[in-house]
């Protein structure tokens, strides 16, 4: 039985292949990236762009070189928003943001003096496109948009804002979308694009990275040594190089590598998802957090008890059955706020590709159970 509900926090189970990997690295390898033409640099390095290879498929991007490994999407985020030239410029938020993005955005507002504004949103958190159109277009240097929320797993319609945008800088953030539904970068034109590896790709944690379409407007965050243009003391303008500074953390790219070759089907499809949800709403004392109907669903949901706080209910859900959730604000204050949630937060459910039927069905039952007795 299956019983760890948070993988919006980390995913678990990992391929087995992803250890098995990592020990061959350090065992047999352990070379470094770009630094040399010795075999086990070499092997290290092919490595590397495998990885940077499959990733860019997986996320619909057809230059590989345009994605950059970071340490996780937090740092992919502030390399883009500080990267940035944004002073005195307007930027536009969805209202479901996490952390990562909105404590650099204050930092910028600070510092910078740029202009934060929310963009309007239903009720259950998605962007509200036809709004979009009311939008004076002037000075705004950037528009930010949490793909699917990990509080809510409400999924943006980005190819609908993307198109709204046009010339104006679009960053996505990917980190609970990546690695649970197709991605098409490319297609949607998406500007700026932030992953991690170890939610839903089901990679080590410690890895991460962006996509950039248009990366002559960033300034790199971290300059250093890259193995290239060593002759200069300037950072090489050539891609990946210039956001590359220092040895990357080839263990995590090895890990991921493994888990992108070997990520398993969802056994749970989006109606076992859907039936879920509604059940819990329908549980006497229960609110439900998600998509209305009509809007897309992610692999994640959370929920409110009338009786129970979020920490009590997890604390219930873990000491009597042993299921593992999170509880509180997620990082995600801003998001709590749009919900009414703030500042008890809410008590999450998240999903992974190893979930049975028959794991959901505990969970519901569990559930059913705290329902009648509170």
């Amino acid at each position: 039985m299956n019983t760890y509900f948070d993988n919006s926090g980390t995913s678990f189970p990992k391929p087995l292949q992803v250890g098995e990997a990592i020990a061959k690295y350090l065992s047999n390898g352990g070379g470094t990236y770009g630094r040399a033409a010795y075999g086990r640099a070499y092997e290290a390095t092919v490595l590397v762009e495998e990885c940077r290879d499959k990733l860019a498929e997986l996320m619909g991007v057809s230059d590989s070189s345009l994605v950059s490994f970071t340490a996780n999407s937090t740092t992919a985020i502030n390399t883009i928003i500080k990267g940035l030239s944004l002073r005195g410029k307007r930027v536009l938020v969805s209202p479901l943001e996490h952390n990562a993005v909105m404590r650099p955005l204050k930092f910028l507002e600070e510092m910078e003096g740029i202009a934060l504004e929310i963009l309007h949103a239903h009720p259950d958190g998605m962007v509200d496109v036809e709004a979009l159109k009311l939008i004076h277009r002037s000075n705004i240097g950037l528009v930010v948009i949490n793909h699917q929320s990990n509080v809510s797993g409400v999924v943006q319609p980005i190819a609908d804002i993307c198109r709204w945008a046009a010339e104006i800088p679009v960053l996505v953030d990917g980190s609970q979308s990546v690695g649970h539904f197709p991605l098409n970068l490319d297609q949607w034109e998406v500007d700026y694009f932030a992953f991690t590896g170890h939610k839903g790709l089901l990679g080590p944690t410690g890895i991460g990275g962006f996509y950039a379409r248009t990366p002559e407007r960033l300034r790199p965050l971290i300059h250093g040594g890259t193995g290239s243009a060593s002759d200069s003391f300037e950072m090489p303008d050539s891609m990946p190089d210039k956001f590359q500074a220092g040895t990357p953390n080839i263990v995590g790219v090895v890990g991921l590598l493994a888990a992108l070759k070997n990520a398993p089907q969802p056994l749970i499809s989006s109606a076992d998802l859907q039936n879920g949800i509604q059940f819990t709403a329908s549980l006497k004392g229960f609110k439900v957090l998600c998509a209305s109907p009509g809007h897309e669903q992610g692999s994640a949901f959370s929920f409110t008890h009338e009786r129970l706080s979020p920490s009590q209910l997890a604390r219930e859900l873990y000491d009597k059955y042993g299921i593992e959730v999170r509880s509180g604000l997620h990082c995600a204050p801003a998001a709590h706020r749009f919900y009414l949630t703030f500042p008890q937060g809410t008590t999450r459910i998240a999903l992974s590709p190893y979930h049975l039927p028959a794991d959901l069905d505990f969970l519901y039952g569990a559930l059913e159970e705290i329902a009648g007795r509170f």
